[in-house]
């Protein structure tokens, strides 16, 4: 690769204590990201892809009924990627007040991004994606959980690393710009995200994630909030009018390749490798996304005719309750009882009645407190991400390219 376009990223700097920092140049990239014939096919299918997921949601009745669990999704593939064991159905137990007591302690983390994905996109209604914006979900995802002692909400002031648990500076894979150069690289990404000036709107994405992530500028939560910046970057610039796509899932699948490729983009400018890898992601989860709503379309609609047809003309309220389940898979009867605005003696007859369908699964095992499942909804989404993790053939083909 020339020399100028290794230098167009490259930068590290020794600091008095004798460990080397990187500080990262200013976006766009100059050179300018070459946009060649590749790049321009995989830009082209990420953008098809985000198309269709956008406009299957759109004709629907109620389309909000996916958001819930998708950004649930999301919240625990990131987190995962970051450490974590809670999964979907600890965080749905979790909400329901239903969690058992051996249940994994870092659900309340995966909370934490859904609150703050949700902070973010409300926000964004009234104020643009900023540095302000960001320290707002930063706050958000940490309040309360691990990590809560290293300053949410606050820009670092002291220096970090990435590397191996326990390691020093001085065996650091990655060392972000220090402190006072950190606030210089926030400033310019700020002018970033608001420039103007023409750029495919992925690009544009894609280059801001991995600055933000380069930056690194809090003490914890970096890759989290990283991953969120993508979400409101979608809505933001109107890619996607619902928070639809779980990324993150591609990338705890090709954990090791994605801080490979963000690590080239510092040591070798290589920006066109990394843009190439993530508008992929782009592509192939909004795919997965885009079959998963199509399969929860039909679901609901079997579901429908085969209570209608159990219960005739007294499928009112156990048609009211299937709708409910889709925000709110784990219910108790109780929780029937006031979203259906019904007795007890009803609330617990429609349980028993979807029971028998085999659309709820009683997953206590006790005789008081009870909670229940939508089960064959849940095992719907938990079937298409084991199934998404197997490596599609167009991903594979493209990672054999050595140029990208």
């Amino acid at each position: 690769m020339a020399t100028d376009f290794v230098n167009r990223a490259r930068q590290y700097v020794s600091q008095p204590v004798g460990y080397r920092a990187f500080l990262p140049k200013s976006l766009p990239p100059n050179p300018p990201v070459a946009m060649e014939g590749e790049m321009w096919s995989v830009l082209s299918q990420a953008d098809r892809a985000l198309g269709r997921l956008d406009g299957s949601t759109e004709t629907l009745p109620n389309p909000d009924l996916f958001v819930f669990m998708y950004v649930r999704k999301e919240a625990v593939l990131s987190s995962q990627i970051e450490g974590t064991q809670a999964s979907l159905m600890d965080v749905l137990e979790f909400e329901a007040q239903a969690l058992e007591p051996g249940a994994p302690k870092d659900v309340e983390e995966v909370v934490n991004y859904v609150s703050a994905m949700n902070h973010g996109l409300s926000r964004l209604k009234e104020l643009p994606l900023s540095l302000r914006l960001i320290r707002e979900i930063h706050q958000k995802l940490l309040a309360g959980v691990r990590g809560s002692e290293r300053a949410p909400g606050e820009f670092r002031k002291s220096q970090n690393w990435i590397g191996p648990p326990g390691c020093g500076l001085e065996e650091a894979q990655f060392v972000p710009p220090p402190p006072h150069e950190m606030q210089n690289a926030l400033g310019d990404f700020e002018k970033f995200l608001h420039d103007s000036t023409p750029m495919p709107v992925l690009i544009k994405v894609g280059l801001a994630h991995a600055q933000f992530e380069t930056i690194h500028p809090f003490l914890d939560g970096n890759g989290r909030v990283g991953r969120l910046l993508i979400t409101f970057l979608l809505c933001e610039k109107g890619i996607l009018k619902r928070p639809l796509l779980y990324i993150s899932h591609y990338f705890k699948k090709h954990r090791s390749e994605y801080y490979e490729r963000l690590q080239a983009v510092r040591d070798r400018g290589d920006w066109e490798g990394w843009l190439k890898f993530f508008l992929l992601g782009l592509y192939e989860v909004a795919q997965e996304a885009t079959e998963t709503a199509r399969q929860i379309v039909n679901l609901r609609e079997q579901h429908r005719e085969l209570i209608t047809k159990r219960l005739g003309r007294g499928a009112g309220k156990a048609l009211a309750l299937l709708e409910t389940l889709y925000t709110r898979p784990v219910v108790s009867v109780q929780i029937v009882e006031e979203t259906a605005n019904a007795s007890f003696v009803t609330a617990n007859m429609l349980v028993k009645q979807l029971c028998e369908m085999g659309l709820l699964k009683e997953i206590t095992g006790q005789r008081r407190n009870r909670r229940f499942l939508y089960d064959p909804y849940v095992a719907l989404l938990e079937h298409n991400e084991q199934q998404a993790d197997k490596p599609s053939s167009h991903a594979t083909s493209q990672r054999r390219n050595p140029h990208i």
